[in-house]
């Protein structure tokens, strides 16, 4: 089996990947797998236990929610985002769900969503489903398990899809036919220096085994929109993002005042890094609010990529919106970024609650770095560095939310992990590709360090600042 750039790029909602993307897909499985076995006309009652990770801030980043959304038959990459309160309110209001919209059965949180301190075996992000029918008797049980980024496996490891049966291409395809397959840095490099193609133009290559050239640009293209939309959105957006923290949105404050002072720019050569902030902020503070935004590669550090390639756009690409030119920087760079992402998926984990948060701001942080660095005209070497520095400099970041909401310090963050790729970018570009720590090595070195963490600094909420800030 094998990654697509479309995997790590999907769209979906916030707050969080593997809290509220993955438990909804699950769910929805669960659902079909009802409807496909025993009908969902012998379902009388269902039963959800959260695990781990999930149950410690599953409330804060919308666990809850998700699965109750994924059991009523809803996607995140279709869902409209102003569905859900609404949804959720007649759910809890009525103590019924309506399964993939055709089965009404009832439906008390309290009694019938369990949230369980203990992990299950596979991953701290575990769930487990159980459906009953009228004399009480299970006739259904199913264990998943949200292992970050929106990926999700079944007890056995095998890869769930968001629908059941689905062959969609890219999404579980097979590397069988693969024109040029790599798992490691090492095999990126080596197929680049073979063919003399670049990590975007073997990407290509690959995605051209599920779907036409045509097709990857216009959904490479439909990621952009996505992307520049939820900047947008923060752009627009005032007041407070949801909890009991009331934390303020800032980010279209920080926008009116960049678009009043213009002249600042010319005093302050580094007022670039302020539009930069304000990108990655805009889209941070929406996913907080459960907006539409991509997963890159999660949803906690959403905010990385979009704000480094829009820093590319506006500031390092000069040519008109629209354009080819422009179209093909854009391919080139998620290209590139999925290239890089692929490599951690498959050699580490972009699970805050396994790793903590260099799997996720630490990961976004290394592919924007690779992908600018490819983009501002670098070699596969000098791209391999870029990615290399993006990481190194983000080894044992902890995941501490405050709340279990991805607000302090995640907005932030991913303020900070946009800033620290453009660095990464710029240094690599400066040398000449030959380098002492590889990709490969610090990769290895991520998973080692995530391993050694105690889990209370893996998205649990246990420890860190999670503990030392006082909520009001």
């Amino acid at each position: 089996m094998s990654v697509s750039v479309f995997d790590l790029f999907k769209i979906g909602i916030g707050p969080s990947s593997s809290h509220t993307v993955g438990p909804m897909i699950a769910a929805r499985q669960f659902a079909c797998h009802l409807q496909a076995g025993p009908g969902l006309a012998a379902v009388q009652g269902i039963a959800v236990e959260l695990f781990g990770s999930l149950s410690a801030t599953g409330v804060g980043h919308g666990t809850d929610k998700a699965v109750l959304l994924g059991l009523a038959g809803f996607e995140p990459d279709t869902i409209d985002p102003d569905q859900i309160d609404p949804t959720i309110a007649a759910i809890r209001a009525s103590q019924t769900l309506n399964l993939l919209g055709e089965r009404t059965v009832p439906f008390i949180e309290k009694e019938h969503l369990l949230f369980r301190r203990k992990s299950l075996p596979l991953h701290p992000n575990g769930m487990c489903f159980h459906a009953f029918d009228a004399q009480g008797t299970e006739i259904a049980q199913r264990e998943y398990y949200s292992v970050g980024g929106g990926f999700v496996i079944d007890a056995a490891g095998e890869r769930v899809l968001n629908q059941v049966g689905s062959a969609q291409p890219g999404s579980a395809g097979h590397a069988q036919g693969l024109p040029h397959p790599f798992r490691t840095g090492a095999e990126l490099l080596a197929q680049c220096q073979a063919t003399g193609l670049s990590p975007a133009q073997l990407m290509a290559a690959n995605e051209a085994h599920w779907r036409s050239a045509a097709e990857v640009r216009r959904q490479l293209l439909a990621i952009w929109r996505t992307m520049a939309g939820a900047v947008q959105r923060g752009c627009a957006s005032t007041g407070h993002l949801p909890g009991p923290m009331r934390v303020r949105r800032r980010a279209a404050e920080l926008h009116r005042n960049l678009k009043a002072h213009p002249e600042a720019a010319l005093r302050d050569p580094l007022s670039m890094l302020d539009w930069v902030n304000l990108y990655a902020m805009a889209v941070n503070e929406e996913n907080a609010a459960g907006g539409r935004v991509v997963t890159a590669p999660t949803n906690g550090a959403a905010g990385v990529i979009p704000a480094v390639l829009h820093y590319y756009v506006n500031f390092l690409q000069g040519a008109r919106e629209g354009s080819a030119a422009n179209e093909d920087g854009i391919a080139t760079f998620l290209l590139t970024a999925g290239a890089i992402g692929i490599i951690y998926k498959e050699n580490a984990s972009l699970s805050g609650a396994e790793v903590g948060c260099q799997g996720e701001v630490g990961v976004a942080c290394s592919m924007a770095a690779g992908a600018l660095a490819a983009v501002m005209g670098g070699t596969p070497e000098q791209i391999e560095n870029a990615a290399e520095i993006g990481m190194e400099h983000n080894l044992g970041m902890t995941c501490d939310p405050v709340g279990g909401l991805v607000q302090i310090p995640c907005i932030e963050r991913n303020a900070m992990g946009a800033i620290k790729a453009i660095n990464a970018a710029r240094m690599a570009l400066r040398g000449d590709g030959q380098h002492v720590v590889s990709l490969d090595k610090v990769i290895k070195t991520m998973m080692q360090t995530g391993a050694d963490m105690k889990v209370k600094y893996k998205e649990t909420s246990r420890g860190g600042l999670a503990v030392n800030v006082v909520e009001c």
